[in-house]
């Protein structure tokens, strides 16, 4: 008789990258740590790799993902690449088109274009962003959206004129293959509009968590098949931290809980502190600081290697996906590295050897 506990269900790992920008980093070193990031997560096994899209942060350098991706692409082998998100109000679902089109020449079979509808910055950046459109182009999102499914396929678009005829339009002369595309969100909206439209969809977790739950039963019931894709599928981000001791944990992921404290509390935005700052200004903030910092920390997975291994597994299993796309938020002490992100790198060389991927 065989009483060996049943080995868990296999977890994949992702990752999301929104290149953060540390005291006295220049966005080249930013960059620079975030291409070694990629290495590491293609190296170690991870299934995807995914840049956000953020305006004018003085802590974030991921503004273009498309320019990422690409740049990624070129220095990996199998792991995929794409956007988490491209904020599609923002730009023209003809120029998004071609740019993962292209991407896709580039990367055949390793495209993701993940696609949401947030404008990812505040009124004055979004106003910039859309001087060549207007505010309409966010109720117009589901048209875009299936523009975009329309222009990277392999026949492209039609429009037809009111006159009579039509013009045909490709993303890319002559596509042998398509970048997969995903709607992000945290709300019901995405949701129900990935359900209706027949594709994957992702919750984006590590904002908060709110609204989990029903996000995922809105997606999974009213699904709807698609030629691309059967069934739901869905996979879950999350904000992740790991290193070989909880002091050690605990301590990196300062940085990142004092600046989730800044945006709710609407203080000036800085660069991300190192530890020692971060350490420094503990007293810096009031109750209500120290409370959205704790709701915060109680969201994000940080401790070791085989205690957030654990938490993973059970996260995924009770939400009943096999993917975590992990926001790797380890801060950065003050001798480390300008061009390098040993601490993210070791939450993920630390969570591969755990989980054998």
């Amino acid at each position: 008789m065989n009483d060996a506990a049943p080995a868990p269900a296999p977890l994949s790992l992702s990752v999301l990258d929104l290149v953060p920008v540390r005291t006295g980093q220049t966005s080249a070193q930013a960059v620079a740590a975030s291409l070694g990031l990629v290495d590491a997560a293609d190296r170690l096994g991870y299934r995807r790799y995914w840049f956000a899209e953020h305006h004018n942060m003085p802590a974030v350098a991921s503004t273009t993902p498309p320019v990422l991706a690409a740049a990624a692409a070129a220095r990996t082998q199998r792991i995929r690449l794409g956007s988490g998100g491209v904020m599609l109000p923002n730009h023209s679902p003809l120029v998004v088109a071609e740019q993962f089109a292209a991407l896709e020449a580039l990367a055949p079979g390793r495209i993701d274009l993940g696609l949401g509808r947030a404008p990812g910055s505040d009124p004055v950046i979004t106003q910039l962003l859309r001087q060549s459109g207007t505010t309409s182009d966010v109720e117009r999102f589901p048209d875009h959206v299936r523009d975009i499914m329309s222009l990277v396929a392999p026949d492209g678009a039609a429009l037809r004129f009111t006159s009579g005829g039509t013009y045909d339009v490709h993303a890319t002369p002559a596509a042998s293959s398509t970048p997969e595309v995903w709607l992000l969100g945290s709300s019901d909206y995405s949701a129900q509009l990935a359900a209706a439209l027949g594709l994957p969809y992702v919750f984006a977790n590590h904002f908060s968590g709110n609204g989990l739950e029903r996000a995922l039963d809105l997606y999974r019931s009213a699904f709807v098949a698609s030629e691309t894709l059967a069934a739901p599928r869905t996979f879950l981000t999350a904000n992740v931290l790991v290193a070989p001791t909880q002091a050690e944990a605990d301590a990196r992921a300062l940085p990142n809980l004092r600046m989730t404290a800044r945006l709710r509390t609407n203080r000036p935005l800085i660069p991300l502190e190192t530890v020692e700052q971060a350490i420094a200004g503990a007293a810096d903030f009031d109750g209500l600081g120290d409370s959205f910092m704790a709701s915060a920390r109680a969201n994000w997975f940080v401790g070791e290697p085989a205690a957030v291994a654990s938490e993973l597994r059970a996260f995924a299993a009770t939400h009943g996906v096999d993917e975590v796309m992990i926001s790797p938020i380890a801060g950065a002490y003050e001798d480390e590295p300008m061009d390098a992100s040993p601490g993210r790198v070791q939450t993920l060389e630390l969570l591969a050897a755990e989980l054998a991927l």
